[in-house]
């Protein structure tokens, strides 16, 4: 249920509704909107009588939220979620630009590619410490050694870093070097790990698994929500469908409005595992954006050929600076800037 107040409602009314509501086993959630209070109610309290709410001085209306993700509804949260990491607001007028290499490979490596993409323009360092790889054989990540170099690059460049982590038992590990956990596509529906993630209150990247329905993405995110980190942002990074032979995935674009209608949090759009080919990543970034995606996630590396993973959709340097360039012009266009 969310409490609408008059935008008169003094303080004092305000907090008889709050404690009316805590007194019954409610926790409650204040946000502000267009001058009027919000008080979102969650948990599992005793029923409360919305007429005897709406009776109570400083009560516009009561509203019940009917979708079964109730703390990511846009009708728990009218403003769009907004929040500072590093110096940069993610979901407000600038596009964070999330940029790296898929895997961290050496320090040479690593380094060269932060300091291009931090020289191009991007707002965060992504890169993977552990990686999770369809085959046992495949190159898993540098583990902590990554993670460590991961750090020494924000150092160098000052950019936060965004880096996957996979299972429980690392997020407290993973929590100490990095600035924004990422949940991969695989591990969406890892409710242990949503936990884990929610409980560290660390900024959240949240990706949409592979074959994951919208209400699928926002029900992963109300586990986050749920211990009070309302610092997550759901990323839309392609999903299978019936042709995947020219693509690695399909770029469901439709998601992007659809979920700035649904949510209150921000959206990233990952046109590199979007479409896995190099070639049409640009295309694929600019309609992202076009759509009204409040950021990107990019792949780079110095040599892709020769990249341990997902070289064929890893922009080279001097492409992804191209591409920013067609960003920032776009960004202006749609009002938006980077």
């Amino acid at each position: 249920m969310i409490i609408i107040m008059h935008s008169e409602a003094t303080p004092f009314e305000i907090d008889n509704v709050v404690a009316e509501a805590e007194a019954r086993g409610w926790q409650t959630h204040i946000s502000h909107d267009s001058g009027e209070t919000f008080i979102g109610l969650q948990g599992k309290g005793q029923p409360l009588d919305p007429f005897h709410l709406g009776q109570m001085p400083g009560v516009k209306e009561t509203m019940a939220i009917t979708q079964k993700y109730k703390l990511a509804s846009r009708a728990f949260r009218r403003e769009d979620t907004t929040f500072t990491i590093g110096g940069v607001t993610i979901g407000g007028e600038q596009v964070a630009v999330i940029a790296g290499p898929c895997s961290v490979e050496s320090r040479e490596q690593l380094l060269e590619t932060a300091h291009a993409v931090k020289e191009a323009g991007a707002t965060f360092l992504r890169g993977g410490a552990y990686k999770p790889r369809s085959s046992p054989y495949s190159f898993q990540g540098m583990g902590e050694q990554g993670l460590k170099l991961l750090a020494e690059a924000r150092e160098a460049t000052g950019l936060p870093i965004v880096t996957e982590v996979m299972s429980p038992n690392k997020v407290a590990l993973v929590a100490i070097y990095a600035d924004v956990l990422q949940i991969g596509a695989r591990n969406m529906q890892n409710f242990d790990l949503l936990n884990a993630v929610g409980q560290a209150h660390k900024p959240v990247l949240l990706k949409r698994g592979m074959s994951a329905t919208i209400e699928d993405l926002l029900m992963a995110a109300e586990y986050i929500l749920a211990h009070g980190n309302n610092r997550v942002m759901l990323c839309e990074r392609g999903i299978r469908t019936f042709d995947n032979k020219y693509t690695r995935n399909t770029f469901d674009i439709n998601a992007i409005p659809l979920l700035k209608e649904l949510t209150h949090l921000p959206i990233v759009a990952d046109p590199s595992h979007a479409i896995g080919v190099r070639r049409h990543v640009s295309a694929i970034t600019l309609a992202g954006l076009a759509a009204g995606a409040d950021g990107l996630i990019l792949e780079t590396h110095p040599d892709p050929d020769h990249a341990v993973s997902d070289g064929d959709q890893s922009l080279t340097l001097p492409q992804f600076r191209e591409l920013m360039n067609q960003v920032r012009a776009l960004a202006e266009a749609v009002g938006r800037r980077v």
